[in-house]
């Protein structure tokens, strides 16, 4: 039985050894992730098992990604990339220069979906897309541009439910049961690690995406991650959460105003 001083302990370690700071993280969401991974990899006991995480650089590895939520996938929530295509993208369209930044991004699903859209708008050309998440390996598959060609006809459906008008396969090109998105998508991407518990703003950005992370943060943690937010936006630029994520109750909820019912807000001071 792990009990909550354990947890306590091992997210100690991880910030005195590794700089890794989850003391913030849901402390229930985070339990439950601990007993499934010391279950999975059959440890005898937690003492062995935090031994382990201090101990072995590679087993923190594994441990990272599997305490990191990484659930994602592309054009999730339809209405809410129609709401993109149809609402956000054209006003960013006015700008010289269009920078989004995709925070938590997991594999990447949504940031090439995001890709995808600026070149249905003609906006590819002139964006840049920063895609950034704690976990180093995660971003590998980012890098990569590929993904599991079984899921391509799920991900084709959402693309066409979200307004999309072409043959979903023009984006990739399939080989053993892969699909690998076409360069021109992965050109405009820039891929770093950045963790939003510790790291500062790096740049002005006019949207900002951040779907279903600060549901495992507690309240502080979200608010500071969203003050992070707030820094990072130009006047006047777009913040969208996860569906069962809001700006309610935050410590900026008065600097933006809400423009829909997909969760997407706008900086107005």
């Amino acid at each position: 039985m792990i009990e909550d001083e354990d947890v306590e302990l091992l997210l100690t370690d991880l910030l005195d050894i590794y700089g890794y700071d989850f003391t913030s993280y849901s402390k229930a969401s985070l339990k439950r992730r601990i007993v499934r991974l010391v279950s999975i990899d059959k440890f005898p006991s937690f003492a062995e098992f935090r031994y382990k995480v201090r101990t072995d650089e590679s087993y923190l590895k594994r441990f990272v990604e599997e305490i990191t939520v990484n659930v994602t996938e592309m054009f999730r929530d339809p209405s809410f990339y129609k709401s993109l295509r149809d609402d956000i993208l054209p006003v960013l369209g006015t700008k010289p220069f269009i920078r989004i930044w995709h925070a938590g991004c997991s594999t990447g699903e949504e940031v090439f979906s995001m890709a995808i859209l600026l070149k249905e708008a003609g906006l590819l050309r002139k964006s840049l897309l920063y895609a950034t998440d704690l976990n180093p390996s995660v971003l590998e598959k980012v890098r990569k541009g590929i993904f599991p060609l079984q899921q391509m006809k799920q991900y084709s459906e959402s693309y066409i439910e979200s307004g999309g008008l072409k043959d979903f396969s023009e984006y990739y090109t399939a080989n053993y049961g892969q699909a690998k998105f076409n360069k021109e998508l992965s050109e405009k991407i820039i891929i770093s690690t950045h963790n939003l518990v510790s790291d500062s703003s790096f740049n002005e950005f006019d949207l900002i995406l951040c779907r279903n992370v600060l549901i495992y943060f507690d309240k502080d943690l979200q608010d500071r991650v969203l003050k992070l937010f707030d820094a990072s936006l130009g006047t006047l630029g777009y913040l969208a959460l996860g569906t069962k994520e809001t700006l309610k109750f935050s410590v900026i909820q008065n600097k933006f105003k809400q423009l829909n019912r997909e969760k997407i807000w706008k900086k107005i001071m």
